[in-house]
């Protein structure tokens, strides 16, 4: 049985192309990304035309790129800002989502590129990482701070009419 989603790594590169780094705990800032990152500040390698606030890539699909395909990327060279363990992230697409004090809205699927391959400086990154491993992009719906070890937990899906239903008659009887 897969335990409750958590994070167990977070990046960030100051600029496109620059190295990424990693973090215990960031902040992310509504509508813009997490703080100090390239999105965030608009000097990303496709900003200002294919920006994605925020990244996630499953722990899974890195361990699979690391077994089939013998390429370790563990150390960041997945461009990729949030990995996530016990969830296959394409499932938080068109969800929201909390991760500490932050919550996200997954919005469309990331898929590896030309950029990733060459700042890995590794042939093959992009074949590996094509199959639904590339990951998602992300909006920050709100800001907050979290960090590795913390749950990731859904908080409602967009896609499912009944859900949406639900929350909007929860949020009426509140008042």
């Amino acid at each position: 049985m897969e335990g409750m989603p958590t994070v167990s790594q977070l990046w960030t590169a100051p600029e496109g192309g620059a190295p990424m780094v990693g973090h215990e705990r960031i902040q992310a800032v509504a509508d813009a990304g997490l703080s100090g990152d390239r999105y965030a500040t608009g000097t990303g390698h496709y900003a200002p035309y294919d920006v994605c606030q925020v990244t996630l890539v499953s722990r899974d699909a890195l361990e699979h790129v690391r077994r089939e395909f013998d390429i370790d990327l563990f150390d960041g060279r997945h461009r990729r800002n949030v990995v996530v363990d016990d969830v296959d992230v394409v499932d938080l697409l068109d969800t929201r989502f909390r991760i500490g004090d932050a919550v996200f809205e997954g919005t469309r699927r990331r898929p590896p590129c030309a950029h990733v391959e060459e700042i890995a400086d590794e042939d093959g990154v992009a074949r590996a990482l094509r199959e639904e491993r590339g990951g998602i992009c992300a909006e920050v719906i709100e800001g907050g701070t979290f960090g590795v070890g913390d749950e990731l937990t859904v908080v409602e899906r967009l896609d499912d009419p009944d859900a949406l239903a639900d929350a909007i008659r929860d949020r009426v009887e509140e008042r």
